[in-house]
């Protein structure tokens, strides 16, 4: 009797976790689609922008000593790692950090910087030894344009005063509701594109006062733009993962609580063969 009490205390336990995962669920798929609006809100002005700074460069001559465009001797990277603050969303902060890690290791020659968005993140480097300059809490579904701006002017001050020579953004990309690739992109020096690959409109740019003064004052919002939009990628992402994490712990939960009910009806059906057959010995006994 002990026993199919048990059963039925893990039966209660299993089915309240079950109510709560759904209703994670219900929270995720909700948060979802608000960040997702928030994403398709950003992505024209963010891929825009990132057009004009990558076709820069057919402005830009060899001779011209432009800041943020030139290359110079790597020996300090930083990396911008965008992970979330709360887990139970799969193995998202899990995939985009070990993706992060894996590009520090490849370039062990180099000192790696790390600024951590998302506590996570800063947690999984942390733990590891890795030098984190800067952690951003808060920022995976309530960010703003000011936190991305804080940080884009942060680093272009830390690659302006030679702190660092390379910067990278990892987040992870939002392809649909069950695909999340993590990236990797090089931020600074401002990427150089083969000729043949410039906007035809870029040759024809002109600029005021002179290109080197436009490429100081817009490479800050360009950098604040793109971990803005990374942000918002990261964060659809986060909820996506969370949602479909849900859902499998709730189909979970319920093949556990058909297994136990299963387990109490032959448990009970046990004793009452049992009980039957004790009153058939008994009656048999007497006659």
């Amino acid at each position: 009797m002990s026993s199919m009490k048990a059963i039925k205390k893990r039966i209660s336990s299993v089915n309240s976790t079950k109510k709560i995962m759904k209703a994670m669920n219900l929270v995720a798929a909700s948060k979802l689609q608000k960040a997702k609006v928030r994403l398709d809100d950003i992505r024209p002005m963010y891929n825009d922008i990132k057009t004009v700074m990558e076709n820069i460069r057919a402005g830009v001559s060899d001779d011209m000593n432009v800041p943020f465009a030139d290359a110079r001797k790597v020996k300090n990277v930083l990396y911008i790692v965008l992970t979330s603050d709360r887990g139970l969303c799969g193995s998202f902060n899990a995939t985009v950090s070990k993706e992060a890690l894996a590009y520090v290791e490849a370039l062990k020659d180099k000192k790696a910087k790390i600024i951590a968005i998302g506590s996570k993140g800063w947690d999984y480097f942390r733990r590891r030894g890795k030098e984190i300059v800067h952690r951003c809490e808060g920022a995976s579904e309530a960010s703003s344009y000011i936190d991305a701006e804080e940080i884009g002017k942060m680093v272009a001050d830390m690659y302006s005063s030679g702190e660092v020579d390379e910067v990278y953004i990892v987040y992870t990309h939002f392809e649909s509701v069950l695909a999340h690739i993590p990236y990797i992109e090089r931020l600074l020096p401002l990427r150089v594109v083969a000729s043949d690959d410039f906007d035809k409109t870029a040759n024809t740019m002109s600029y005021d006062p002179d290109i080197s003064t436009f490429i100081k004052n817009a490479v800050p919002m360009y950098l604040s733009i793109t971990i803005f939009g990374a942000m918002m990628e990261s964060a659809v992402c986060e909820q996506a993962s969370r949602m479909t994490s849900m859902d499998s712990a709730t189909r979970n939960a319920e093949e556990i609580i058909d297994t136990l009910t299963l387990d109490f009806n032959r448990k009970r059906q046990g004793m009452i063969t049992q009980e039957i057959t004790e009153i058939v010995s008994g009656a048999n006994a007497q006659s």
